[in-house]
């Protein structure tokens, strides 16, 4: 760094080189000052001028030290890689955004790019909510679904009492994939893009830190807007959008991240916003995947009401087809992503990490 920058670093200096602190390194490191003398024939020096030293300026975050150190304490001996973020939605504040070793230093929490699988069925639901579905509107759950020659499953464990017609409600507490592809045609190109916006994810902002808010594009084809609808396809989230999510959907109202606190953040302007009744919608139905569906190990965390989703993403390595495991919840002034890299299933994997994380911060 000296070499690379004679006239901003000298030996001995401290300089950030990761991070924000790489980020923020001017405004830490504060400025030298500098006098100029003068020196006349005999040797004797002349002040001329001087500029005093400016100390460097802290850099304010929002990250609690206990969240935060509560979160890497349960990511330390989870193998793959890791992350947990966690959020307030009153005020958008990340108060803690932990990556597991297994990331070897990547900042997965709030820059990953990962398909976010059922969890994104908390958008696909407030898509359908506003294509005139109800949560108690009927759908088909079958064992299989075909979409223009391909064929969709449910996960291996899906129970077998959960299939044929059931509520909509019901569907997203057992997690039913076959019965939210078979509304993918009442949804247009841009439902879901819109619906994932009003919930904050696939809108860029600049948080002054490294951010990944998601994608989430009209669909190709058919097949493509089937994938969407699960949460595969083209759709991509890191563990911090998908934080933001379930944040908003707590608040009723589309929340905007924020880890430094001198960076002003706003909502977008062209978003619809949700609606009352929609978030009320939504909330009653991620309460159910608690109190009846696959996020029933969260049903006795002491403390108000939780809020859940989980959720699995297939993905090819190597060869071999894998699964992303995630979980989202909220509970009171709290909104909770956890993500493995590689995992067996969103409530086998991921959801011990955040249920502990849940009953550590009470």
């Amino acid at each position: 760094m000296v070499k690379d920058h004679p006239d901003t670093y000298q030996p001995g200096d401290q300089a950030g080189l990761s991070g924000l602190q790489a980020r923020y390194d001017e405004q830490l490191q504060g400025t030298d000052g500098a006098v100029v003398n003068a020196v006349d024939a005999d040797g004797k020096e002349h002040e001329l001028f001087r500029v005093g030293a400016t100390r460097g300026r802290p850099l304010r975050i929002t990250l609690d030290e206990r969240l935060q150190t509560t979160a890497e304490r349960l990511l330390v001996n989870v193998g793959p890689a890791s992350a947990l973020v966690a959020i307030r939605p009153s005020t958008g504040d990340i108060v803690a955004a932990a990556n597991g070793p297994g990331t070897n230093g990547y900042n997965m929490a709030t820059y990953g790019q990962f398909a976010p699988g059922s969890t994104f069925k908390s958008v696909t639901s407030l898509a359908l909510l506003r294509a005139g579905l109800t949560p108690d509107t009927v759908v088909p759950c079958t064992p299989t679904i075909t979409v223009d020659g391909k064929t969709f499953k449910n996960y291996s464990d899906y129970p077998s009492d959960g299939i044929g017609r059931i509520p909509l409600r019901t569907a997203l507490a057992n997690s039913c994939n076959t019965a939210f592809i078979s509304q993918a045609g009442k949804l247009g190109g841009r439902d879901l893009v819109d619906a994932a916006a009003s919930l904050g994810l696939g809108v860029d902002h600049d948080l002054g830190f490294p951010a990944y808010f998601g994608n989430v594009e009209p669909p190709a084809s058919d097949t493509e807007a089937a994938a969407d609808m699960i949460g595969q396809g083209k759709v991509l989230a890191s563990p911090m959008a998908m934080a933001t999510v379930i944040a908003s959907v707590q608040s009723g109202s589309l929340v905007v991240p924020r880890l430094v606190t001198s960076v002003d953040v706003s909502p977008p302007h062209g978003v619809d916003p949700v609606s009352k009744a929609e978030a009320a919608s939504l909330r009653s139905m991620l309460r159910g995947v608690v109190t009846s569906g696959s996020g029933s190990l969260l049903a006795d965390v002491p403390g108000p009401p939780v809020i859940a989703k989980t959720g699995t993403a297939e993905f090819e390595k190597d060869g071999k087809v894998l699964t992303h495991a995630w979980m989202i919840a909220a509970q009171g002034d709290l909104a909770v992503a956890a993500f493995v890299d590689e995992g067996e299933s969103g409530s086998g994997t991921a959801g011990p990490i955040l249920e502990s994380f849940l009953r550590a911060v009470d």
